[in-house]
C-alpha cells in the first residue's frame, strides 16, 4: 500500500467518525496550544521585564546602601544598610573622572492633597540629572530645574496619573499642593511612560532631592544612580565607586553596587526556567490526549476486526495492518497540532492586541516541542493497539473475533 493510498484510506475513515477524529483534535490541539499560550506569556513576560531594566541604559550604575556577603541571587533592594548614603557620598562620586551624572534618590509614601482631593502617593526626591538618566520627558511644562543638591525649592513635577486624580482636566501648570505639612507648586507633568523598573511614574510626585529630606526627615538616600560617560569605562569605575565610598565611610564597604547587566541576567536566568516549568507542565496535557487517542485506537480496533481480517486475507501482512492504525494516529497528531498552533497563536495576539505593552512570542524550541512532542505521544500510545491489530489471525477477525473473545 502506497503512501497517497494510506492517506486517501484514513481521510475517509476520519472523516467517517467525524464525533470520534473531533474528539482526538480538540484533545490534541488543547494540548498543543497550552504549551504555546503559557511558553509564549513566559517568554512575553521576560522580554518584558528585559525591555523595562533596559530603559536605565548599559552606561548606568545603581550604588545601595547595605552589603551583599554571598554571591548569587538578587541585589539588596530594599535600601536598609549600617551607615547611610549621602549627598557628600554623591557629589564625591560625581567627582570622579569618566562619571557623567549622578542622581540621588530619596523615595517615600505620603498625603498628597490639591483641588479639594486627597490621596496616598509615592513621592521622589532626586535631582536634574534624573530625568537624563531615567529617559523621562515632560508632556506638560518643565523638568525639576538643575540645583544644588542642598538646596529645597518649592516645586514639583507630577505624573499624568497624580494630574488626572487630583485635578481631572483642568490645567495644572502653576497650581500648588500639598505633599504632608509642606507644599510645592506644579510646574511640569511627566509624559506618561507606564510601569518601569517595578515604578509607575505617572503615579509620583517628583520633587528636588533636599526637599525630600526635610519632608521625610532623613539625610540617608534611598540609592545613586550614577551614568558613566562610556559604556566601556563601567568596568574600570565599579572598584573606584567602591573605593571611594569605603574611604568616606571609615573603611569599611557597606555599599553594593549593581549594573544592568547583572539585574538583567538574574531575571533572565529566572524567567527563563519559568517558561521552561509552565511549558512542561502544559505538556501533561499532551500525555492525557495520547492517552485519549490510544483508547479511541483500540475501540477502532475492536470496531474494525472485520476489515482487518479482509485486509490480512487479501494479502495485507501485519507490518501493512501496524503502519495502517500507526499511519491514523499520525494524521490525527498533525492535524491536531496544527489546529493547536493556530488557536495557540490566536489566543496570544488577542491578548497582544487587548494589552499591547505586552509583547507576546514563543520560544522556537516550544513550537517545535510542542508538535513533535504531540506526534511522539500519538505514535506511542497507538502502537500497542495497532500491534495487536497486525496480529490478529486472519480467519478469526473475518468472524469479528478478537483474541480477547477466544
Amino acid at each position: 500500500m502506497q503512501a497517497t493510498d494510506l492517506i486517501r484510506f484514513n481521510l475517509r475513515l476520519l472523516t467517517g467518525q467525524w464525533f470520534r477524529t473531533l474528539m482526538t483534535l480538540l484533545a490534541t490541539a488543547v494540548g498543543v496550544s497550552a504549551v504555546l499560550l503559557l511558553t509564549g506569556m513566559g517568554e512575553g513576560a521576560r522580554r518584558f521585564v528585559l525591555e523595562e531594566f533596559s530603559l536605565l541604559g548599559n552606561d548606568v550604575l545603581i550604588v545601595l546602601p547595605g552589603r551583599k556577603e554571598t554571591t548569587g541571587g538578587l541585589p539588596p533592594l530594599t535600601g536598609e544598610g549600617t551607615r547611610d548614603l549621602t549627598l557628600d557620598d554623591a557629589r564625591a562620586v560625581l567627582g570622579l573622572p569618566g562619571v557623567k551624572a549622578v542622581a540621588p534618590l530619596v523615595v517615600g509614601l505620603t498625603q498628597v492633597e490639591a483641588n479639594g482631593r486627597n490621596r496616598e502617593l509615592m513621592v521622589v526626591g532626586t535631582s536634574a540629572a534624573f530625568f537624563q538618566i531615567r529617559q523621562l520627558s515632560a508632556a506638560q511644562g518643565r523638568l525639576l530645574p538643575t540645583l544644588e543638591l542642598e538646596r529645597a525649592e518649592p516645586v514639583c513635577v507630577i505624573g499624568q496619573g497624580v494630574r488626572e486624580d487630583l485635578f481631572d482636566q483642568t490645567p495644572v501648570l502653576g497650581r500648588w499642593l500639598r505633599t504632608a505639612d509642606r507644599r510645592c507648586r506644579v510646574i511640569g507633568v511627566l509624559e506618561n511612560r507606564g510601569v518601569s523598573l517595578g515604578t509607575d511614574m505617572s503615579e509620583a510626585v517628583i520633587i528636588p532631592v533636599a526637599s525630600a529630606q526635610q519632608l521625610f526627615d532623613t539625610q540617608g538616600l534611598f540609592r545613586l544612580f550614577v551614568q558613566v560617560r562610556h559604556v566601556d569605562m563601567t568596568d574600570d569605575l565599579k572598584p573606584a565607586i567602591l573605593d571611594l565610598i569605603q574611604a568616606r565611610h571609615q573603611g569599611e564597604r557597606d555599599v553594593t553596587l549593581i549594573t544592568q547587566d547583572s539585574l538583567l541576567g538574574v531575571f533572565n536566568d529566572i524567567l527563563q526556567l519559568l517558561t521552561l516549568a509552565v511549558g512542561a507542565i502544559a505538556a501533561i496535557s499532551l500525555v492525557v490526549a495520547g492517552i485519549l487517542i490510544m483508547n479511541i485506537t483500540l475501540i477502532s480496533v475492536s470496531q474494525r476486526t472485520s476489515e482487518i481480517g479482509l485486509l490480512k486475507a487479501l494479502g495485507a501482512s501485519e507490518r501493512q495492518v501496524h503502519r495502517l492504525f500507526l499511519s491514523e494516529a499520525l494524521m490525527m497528531a498533525l492535524l491536531g497540532a496544527a489546529l493547536g498552533v493556530l488557536i495557540g497563536y490566536a489566543l496570544l495576539w488577542t491578548g497582544h492586541w487587548l494589552w499591547p505593552q505586552f509583547p507576546v512570542s514563543v520560544p522556537g524550541w516550544a513550537l517545535a516541542g510542542a508538535i513533535l512532542l504531540a506526534i511522539a505521544v500519538a505514535l506511542l500510545f497507538a502502537w500497542l493497539p495497532a500491534r495487536k491489530a497486525a496480529r490478529l489471525p486472519p480467519v478469526l477477525a473475518l468472524k469479528g473475533i478478537t483474541d480477547a473473545q477466544r
